[in-house]
């Protein structure tokens, strides 16, 4: 009550705020008391007063909203962007491709490597995937190597190969698969499962080994500190890093120490295919050793299949335009249900990435099979991306009690709708499936949503309108608006169901009396603003634990 003397003075007082709880107890509110890093009070501006002493720093939200901070379920603040390499995010052409590459070759003639990152598969003509022929007139004899946008790609010239080792009777890489040319049988430069192998602990040290920069620990050092800066400048209060070997872990203790470790960090560890039950032990044993509230271990990540845009997503029905091919999975179907009720049954909590709608069902039987198994528990196991979803299948996240992890920038018109390689893949027949959020929301999924950095753009803003309105980021037409959702459940969707999927709805997601004080004062009424005006918005000021991390002058 107003002028009732409180136990002990705040440490931090916010007031004149619209305060969006994500408490359904507590819906609204002026203002909040912080007391050693958590919350001790949640009410109105007449009574904050009561908690103020001399020595309690004061925050003045001057009417703005004011939202838990941001729980990004899926970002890749590890990967970043690097710098050094030549940006090819937003070029739709070859010839573009070639400008951007050959400009940086000219200012860097003594480079060693020509590496670059974010190239769009819709940029290769004809719908087909590149070659070391479409580089090797701009670069030349030095090697170069090109990430696709989603990572799940490289692109290598003829010296690469060279370099790499890449022949007719090599190309089972250790850090991918080499795709040979039908006819002659010749590697032509483009490696598939690069995600799965080639950011494994074994392809990385290969790539490193082999003196590709890109993987060195001092170029993974530089994009993780840029990236977590962003992360806190963006209101990203807790980062879950989906995919880290236990060589990477030393990075974040690193960036700690150094102070670049404002974020919060959930990290999974990566579980590629023959992993042993010694290295599990070893997983479980990080787990333990790793378990604060700033830097926690333990979830573990799989893959199933790959992705749509170079069709090796796997599908119920073939691709559009391919005859029979369906694309594959990376397990069988009755291996991965097996090894995912062994994963249970050690109390592992799985990611699995899926995105087609075979490997999405082939996930959610293998769940199925592990409760049957082992007998229901509170696992929480995630499919993550969820892009082609069979309706049949909406229902079983929540009878199964699976998180659907889902990044909503994905699925905005220019990146995967009609044109783009994602539609024309899946087929207009099929458009319906794509990223139901709205289906699964209302069948009483949880979502958890996410930016996939750096994939797509980490600010939750872009993430937030994509979801709300299923447009052009410029503005636009939108794509399949029946599956769109409010704001407020898309801010549901990146703070409580975020801290849901992850075990941490009791210390993290919503602003309520004992949980941890993490907020973020908005420059807009996102809640109110028309929806185009969400992008820009931005992380005026954001709070960790009760500290000031980040503020905007």
């Amino acid at each position: 009550m107003p002028g009732t003397a409180q136990p002990f003075p705040a440490d931090l007082l916010l007031t004149g705020a619209r305060v969006h709880t994500v408490d359904p107890d507590l819906p609204e509110a002026e203002a909040l008391a912080v007391h050693d890093g958590r919350i001790v009070w949640v009410g109105s501006d007449a009574g904050a007063e009561a908690w103020a002493g001399p020595d309690t720093e004061r925050i003045d939200a001057g009417g703005k909203l004011v939202l838990p901070g941001f729980i990004d379920a899926h970002n890749h603040v590890r990967l970043g962007s690097d710098a050094d390499c030549v940006q090819l995010a937003g070029v739709r052409t070859l010839e573009g491709i070639h400008e951007q590459i050959w400009a940086w070759h000219v200012e860097h003639p003594d480079a060693e490597w020509i590496e670059a990152e974010a190239f769009d598969y819709s940029a290769i003509p004809g719908g087909r995937m590149p070659t070391a022929a479409d580089l090797d007139t701009v670069t030349g004899d030095t090697p170069a190597i090109v990430l696709s946008y989603d990572v799940h790609t490289a692109w290598l010239n003829t010296a690469a190969m060279r370099r790499l080792g890449v022949t007719r009777d090599r190309t089972d890489l250790p850090f991918g698969t080499a795709a040979t040319d039908p006819e002659t049988g010749e590697p032509t430069g483009f490696v598939k499962d690069f995600a799965v192998k080639g950011l494994s602990r074994a392809g990385h040290r290969a790539l490193r080994d082999l003196g590709v920069p890109w993987a060195s620990p001092e170029r993974q050092y530089g994009r993780l500190a840029k990236s977590l800066d962003d992360a806190i400048g963006f209101g990203i209060t807790t980062v879950v890093e989906p995919q880290n070997s236990l060589d990477d872990l030393e990075l974040y203790e690193r960036a700690r120490a150094e102070g670049r470790l404002r974020s919060r960090i959930v990290a999974a560890l990566f579980h590629p295919r023959g992993t042993t039950e010694a290295e599990l032990d070893s997983f479980a044993a990080a787990a333990r050793r790793y378990a604060g509230d700033r830097l926690r271990v333990g979830p573990l990540k799989l893959y199933i299949d790959d992705v749509v845009e170079p069709r090796t997503a796997a599908l119920l029905e073939p691709y559009a335009g391919c005859g029979h091919h369906r694309g594959e999975t990376f397990y069988p179907a009755e291996e991965f249900a097996e090894l995912l009720a062994g994963l249970d049954a050690r109390g592992f909590q799985c990611f699995v990435h899926a995105t087609g709608d075979r490997g999405i069902r082939t996930v959610l039987d293998a769940v199925e099979h592990a409760r049957a198994v082992n007998g229901p528990r509170d696992a929480r196991h995630q499919v993550v991306h969820v892009e082609c979803l069979d309706p049949a299948d909406v229902p079983r996240f929540r009878e199964l009690g699976v998180v659907a992890c889902m990044q909503p920038r994905h699925c905005a018109p220019e990146i995967a709708g009609p044109g783009q390689d994602w539609a024309e893949n899946v087929g207009e027949d099929r458009w319906h499936k794509a990223w139901p959020m709205r289906s699964l929301h209302e069948a009483g999924a949880v979502l958890a949503f996410s930016s996939d950095w750096n994939v797509a753009e980490m600010d939750p803003m872009v993430g937030i309108y994509t979801a709300v309105t299923r447009r052009p980021l410029g503005g636009g037409e939108p794509w399949q608006p029946a599956e769109t959702v409010d704001v407020a459940t898309a801010v549901h969707g990146y703070t409580m169901g975020s801290a849901h999927a992850n075990f941490l709805e009791a210390d993290r997601g919503s602003l309520t009396v004992g949980k941890a004080a993490d907020f973020v004062v908005l420059s807009r009424d996102i809640l109110t603003v028309p929806a185009d005006r969400i992008p820009g918005t931005i992380a005026e000021t954001v709070v960790v634990a009760g500290e000031v991390v980040h503020r905007v002058a």
